[in-house]
Parts: structure tokens; C-alpha cells; sequence
């Protein structure tokens, strides 16, 4: 007995992988095409669409603001389940890690990044340096290196001093060095199990490096 046509449309429809917001953009010949697929869109109007999305590259959660110009712009809504799932899979593909402070104090954290604050992390971010994933460090025969998040085991941090366990079982130690030789302060950021997809903020986890214990990545 063959099973009827609509059943078969469902059940496809139950496998399909379920997207967030999608924004369009018609082009020039009037054709329709996809400019950003799983995206949560933040605010629109008529000059501009901000959304995130994660930057596969960077391995991070970021926000892009799109200039609507002179072409439409269409953007495809999801439900609040969807934009919950995509949020799902932006922790999947980050880097992962389990958060000590110096009080002890445990967190789970994914798509992990450094950023850049004035001193004690009044105002905004230093957008002038670029977010990063990697630790910068003037090591104890005074070389400099920058290791990246997906070689590390775990970091031991004792103020800007860093102690870092690579996954090929070799110890780095060193100072943390700021990339600018103005007053600024390294935040690490990232999203907790508790993060609401409608945050516009692509991090509800922020806290100073020197405030940390250790960091065990996944």
C-alpha cells in the first residue's frame, strides 16, 4: 500500500533541518537571492538590518549591520523555537570550555572570544582592536607568540600571567600582552545555557581574564 502524498510532504517537512531568520536582497535583474541564511535578526528600519550570525572563520557569534541601499531587502522571520534551535548550533561549532573564577564559581561557556574594554570595563568595547581567539604571549625566554583556542587543553590565569597546557602536552608560560599600548582591559566572552536568543548582544557571559582561575576547553 503506498503511503499517501500528503504524509510523505510531512514527514519531509519534519526532516528538514529547521532555519532562523533568512534575509534577501533583490538584485540588480530583479532576482531574488539569499544574502544570509540562520541569522537572528536584532532591529530593522528603513535605512538598516543588524542581525547575528555565526562567522564560521572566526568560529564566533557576530552582528552585522547591512546597509539596505537602494535594493529591497526582505527578511524572512523565524518563531521563537527556530531562533532557540539556530542558537543551538552556533554552540556546537564554537569554541567550548568550562569557565573557574577566583571565588570558585563554575560556568559553562561556548563560542568563546577576547575582547577589549577601557580600564574596569566602563563604557564601550575598543573597537579598534579586533576581537580574538587566541592567547597573545610574551613568553619567559622573551619570545612572542599567539596560541590559538583549538591547540589549548586549559589555562591556568594568575593575574596576567598565564599558564597554558597545549593539547600535544606541552606547557606555555608567559604574560598575557595587550595588543595596544593604551589603557585597556581583556574580557572573556561567550554564551551561557541561559543566553536568550533575542539578546542583542552576542554574549551574555563577560567577565575580566584577571578575575579568572582557569579555562578548560573542550
Amino acid at each position: 500500500m503506498k503511503v499517501p502524498w500528503l504524509i510523505c510532504s510531512c514527514l519531509a517537512l519534519l526532516v528538514q533541518p529547521m532555519l532562523a531568520d533568512t534575509i534577501y536582497q533583490t538584485n540588480s535583474e530583479g532576482k531574488e537571492i539569499v544574502l544570509q541564511r540562520d541569522a537572528i535578526v536584532v532591529t530593522q528600519d528603513s535605512s538598516f538590518v543588524v542581525y547575528k550570525h555565526f562567522d564560521l572563520k572566526e568560529r564566533r557569534v557576530t552582528v552585522v549591520r547591512l546597509n539596505r541601499g537602494s535594493l529591497p531587502i526582505r527578511v524572512q522571520a523565524s518563531s521563537a523555537r527556530e531562533r532557540a534551535e539556530i542558537i543551538g548550533v552556533w554552540k556546537r561549532f564554537g569554541y567550548k570550555a568550562t569557565i573557574t573564577d577566583q571565588a570558585g564559581k563554575v560556568t559553562k561557556v561556548y563560542d568563546l572570544y577576547l575582547d577589549f574594554y577601557p580600564p574596569g570595563g566602563r563604557g564601550s568595547l575598543l573597537e579598534s582592536i579586533p576581537p580574538r581567539t587566541n592567547f597573545p604571549l610574551q613568553t619567559e625566554n622573551e619570545g612572542m607568540d599567539e596560541i590559538e583556542f583549538d591547540k589549548i587543553d586549559h589555562v591556568e590565569i594568575h593575574g596576567d600571567r598565564l599558564s597554558i597546557n597545549l593539547r600535544e602536552e606541552k606547557t606555555v608560560a608567559g604574560k598575557f600582552v595587550m595588543p595596544t599600548a593604551k589603557p585597556a582591559e581583556v574580557r572573556l566572552l561567550g554564551i551561557t545555557d541561559e543566553y536568550n536568543p533575542e539578546n542583542p548582544r552576542v554574549f551574555d557571559f563577560s567577565v575580566p581574564l584577571s578575575q579568572l582561575k582557569l579555562i578548560s576547553f573542550e
